[in-house]
């Protein structure tokens, strides 16, 4: 007699959460509870009789068995992907992946229009929070993704650049107000981080031509936020100096929403790309996709430009 496997949606609520490394993150993609993920974890956890997790501190670890089974999932799922997608395919829709920040400030509108103007090809979003931006297409369920990278998205991926990201700090109007903005005023002011690793204040400090500034300014205060839209608005709420992408803050600016202390925007050496398989099903639809973002990508304007050639004057010490 076969031993019956566990429930497929435990299985896939623990393959979800050990790729995220969260249960929160494993809820928001699967619609589902936190509290939902962590009781189909005890499920396997009891029916395996033994643990695939172990908390320490807020970080979320996989076991050695939890690690080998997660190989072998993501595996499984992949072929039961595989064997779904032709008919998936004959649908129509295109399933496509993107950040967060860049999905509330510019593609939401984007695929807006691209309803309007062509209705036949039908795009199904999937807005994502992710720290580090990736896709595994051989573990999700996407056609194609959005990511911020170097443009280097692993074998048999190919990738198309939309934008590039300029990096520039931002706070509410008001902080235009008072004495101007010199080095020793930024060392006392309440820094916003929109990742745990303040890559983006540590790339626009090292961007700037006074050497050193990484080292004089400290980054380990103030408060981090999971997502550059979250810190964006505790900016401009007037709760700090975040870190903002000049392309997704641009109209903020123009409309006085946002106010720049140090008007000096710094290339992060990343961009915005649409990603796909090379040899993936959908090659017709992600190249009309493609044609259409890219016509709707502002090029960088004399608006624009003005805070990109000011990276060159040094910050006043």
């Amino acid at each position: 007699m076969v031993e019956s496997l566990p429930p497929l949606y435990a299985l896939r609520a623990f393959e979800v959460a050990a790729r995220s490394s969260s249960f929160t993150r494993a809820a928001e993609e699967l619609c589902l509870t936190q509290s939902a993920i962590s009781r189909h974890i005890r499920t396997l956890e009891n029916q395996f009789g033994c643990r695939l997790f172990e908390r320490h501190g807020p970080r979320l670890v996989l076991t050695e068995v939890g690690q080998r089974l997660a190989r072998e999932l993501k595996s499984g799922f992949r072929i039961i992907e595989d064997a779904c997608l032709p008919l998936r395919a004959n649908s129509g829709q295109l399933r496509l992946k993107a950040p967060s920040t860049l999905t509330m400030r510019w593609l939401l509108r984007v695929l807006e229009r691209l309803k309007q103007e062509q209705p036949a090809l039908a795009v199904q979003m999937a807005s994502v929070w992710m720290d580090f931006d990736h896709v595994d297409f051989y573990a999700e369920p996407y056609d194609c993704a959005i990511l911020l990278g170097n443009g280097q998205f692993g074998a048999g991926v190919e990738a198309c650049k939309l934008f590039d990201e300029w990096l520039i700090p931002i706070g509410p109007p008001q902080v235009l107000e008072g004495p101007a903005w010199t080095l020793a005023r930024l060392r006392e002011a309440e820094l916003i981080h929109p990742s745990a690793d303040r890559r983006d204040w540590r790339r626009w400090l090292q961007g700037q031509p006074s050497p050193g500034l990484a080292e004089q300014v400290r980054l380990d205060r103030g408060n981090v936020f999971d997502t550059l839209d979250q810190a964006i608005s505790a900016a401009m709420g007037g709760h700090g100096l975040s870190i903002g992408d000049l392309h997704l803050v641009a109209e903020d600016i123009r409309c006085g929403r946002v106010g720049l202390p140090f008007p000096h925007a710094v290339a992060s050496g990343d961009a915005y790309y649409l990603v796909w398989l090379r040899d993936g099903p959908r090659q017709e639809a992600i190249a009309r996709l493609r044609s259409f973002l890219l016509s709707q990508v502002t090029r960088i304007d004399d608006f624009e430009l003005h805070y990109i050639a000011s990276a060159t004057q040094p910050i006043t010490m």
